[in-house]
Parts: structure tokens; sequence; C-alpha cells
């Protein structure tokens, strides 16, 4: 039976000096074969950035640094039977730095992208999921279709960059 309980998990654009970030193929958990950032719970008195430290170290082997708030969505995952509260966070990542594939069980690939990747093709992403398809081999983990969804205009940008 699934938790009534809300979980707080928090998603981590780990940005390079070209602004795409990190997707991972999930695999193994809810979500699998679906496209998500790396990252997960939220423990007991840590903090978002300690989260988000310890969770891309232990799935891609990447420091990241300059870690700052963007944003957060409200995530429903029904045929899961779980609820989700997603704080995304955005990071650098040190110049020429690759994600390696740390957790086999739970990430299939790593590779770079940009928004503008997701976010021109936002509605088609949107309506293959609600159909339960794939779209150009690719479905987006719910917590990020969220962000289209609950945060239009949103965009993974770190503060004080010049972007």
């Amino acid at each position: 039976m699934a938790s009534q309980n809300v979980r707080v998990g928090v998603a981590v654009f780990a940005l390079n000096s070209k602004n795409e970030f990190v997707l991972g193929q999930r695999m193994g958990s809810h979500g699998a074969g679906t496209w998500a950032l790396p990252g997960g719970h939220l423990e007991f008195n840590e903090s978002f950035e300690e989260c988000a430290l310890r969770e891309v170290k232990e799935e891609t082997g990447l420091d990241i640094s300059d870690i700052q708030f963007l944003t957060a969505t409200n995530d429903i995952m029904p045929d899961d039977g779980k609820h989700y509260v997603t704080v995304f966070v955005g990071a650098r990542v040190a110049e020429g730095a690759e994600p390696e594939i740390l957790e086999p069980n739970k990430c299939a690939e790593w590779r770079w992208v940009a928004w503008g990747e997701l976010e021109g093709d936002r509605a088609k992403f949107v309506e293959a999921q609600k159909a339960g398809t794939e779209t150009e081999g690719k479905r987006l983990f719910i917590p990020i279709l969220s962000l289209f969804e609950q945060r239009a205009g949103f965009e993974p940008k770190l503060k004080g960059e010049g972007n």
C-alpha cells in the first residue's frame, strides 16, 4: 500500500559552462524509463544544498558548487501512489567534468542537454506523458513535466552569472 505521506525530493540542474545540464534515464523505481535530473529524497535535518551535493556525487560522481534554490513543484503521481514536493536547485559543475553512471541499477545513462531542447518540445512531452507514449525516445519524469505546467517561463539559470 502506498504511503499517505508527502515526501520531499531535491532535483539538481547541474550546469556546465554552456548552461547544459545532466539528464539521466531512470531505472528500477517509480518513473522507470523516464528522463530525470540527478537528485533524491531530502533526509531528516539535511539542507537542500547538502542533499544536492550528496545526491549528485552519489549518482554522477560530479562535484557541484554555487548551489542555489530555483523553484519547487507539487508532484502527484497517482499511478505510483506517491506525492512529492520537489525542490529544484541549480549548481555549477567544473569545466570539462563528465558524469559517470555510479548507480547502474537506477540510471541507464547520463547526457548533457539544454533547457531549450526540452522547452521547445514541451507540448509534445506533456501530451505524450498523458497518453503514456514515448516522444522521440524520451519521456520526462513527472517533476520536470510539472515545471512546464506549474512554473510557466521557468529557466534553470544561476543568479549572478549574467545569464
